[in-house]
C-alpha cells in the first residue's frame, strides 16, 4: 500500500487554489485520478474550465450559489448547508479509489460552518491511498496537527488594498 499525505495551504496571501489546482494539474499528467471539489465558489473559474477537459480529472462546485457566504441570505445559506451535507458521502466514497482529492476552500467551509472540524478530520485519518489537499483561510490545529505538509502564504502586499477588483484569468 502506498503513503498518502496531507497538505494544507492555508493563510491570508493571494495563490492558495492556484498551487492545488497546480498540483492536479501535475498529478493528472502523471496519469493519476484526480478528484476536486470546491466549496463556497459557485461563479465559473478559469480552473473549472481547463479541469473539465481533462479525463482523470473530476471537478465539482457543491454549490451554485454565486454570492459570497455573508452576502447570502438564511435561506440561501441553509440551501447551501443542505448542498454540501447531501454531497459529503460522495467525498468519503472516493477515499482509496482517487489518487488525489483537493477540497478547495474547505478550511474556510469550516469557518461558516458548512463542515465541521471533525467532519474533515474523519476523511484525513481514513484517506487510506489518497492524496488530499485542503485550501482556505485560517486552518484549526487539529488540521495542521495531521497535515504533512502545510504551506501559509502570507499577503504582504496586494492590489485588492488598494481597489483593484478580482479578474477573470488572475484571481478566477
Amino acid at each position: 500500500m502506498k503513503k498518502s499525505y496531507i497538505h494544507v495551504y492555508t493563510g491570508d496571501g493571494k495563490g492558495k487554489t492556484t498551487a492545488a489546482m497546480g498540483l492536479a494539474i501535475r498529478a493528472a499528467g502523471r496519469g493519476l485520478r484526480v478528484k476536486v471539489v470546491q466549496f463556497l465558489k459557485g461563479r465559473a473559474t478559469g480552473e473549472m474550465f481547463v479541469m473539465n477537459d481533462i479525463d482523470n480529472i473530476e471537478f465539482i462546485q457543491v454549490s451554485k450559489c454565486k454570492k459570497f457566504f455573508p452576502d447570502m441570505s438564511e435561506d440561501e445559506k441553509t440551501a447551501m448547508r443542505s448542498e454540501v451535507r447531501d454531497f459529503w458521502p460522495k467525498i468519503q466514497g472516493w477515499l482509496g479509489d482517487a489518487d488525489l482529492l483537493i477540497l478547495d476552500e474547505a478550511l474556510g467551509a469550516i469557518s461558516v460552518g458548512l463542515l465541521s472540524v471533525s467532519q474533515v478530520c474523519d476523511i484525513l485519518d481514513t484517506r487510506q491511498t489518497t492524496e488530499v489537499v485542503l485550501t482556505g483561510r485560517d486552518s484549526p490545529d487539529e488540521i495542521i496537527d495531521r497535515a504533512h505538509v502545510v504551506t501559509d502564504m502570507h499577503a504582504v502586499k496586494h492590489y485588492m488594498d488598494d481597489g483593484v477588483k478580482a479578474r477573470a484569468g488572475i484571481e478566477y
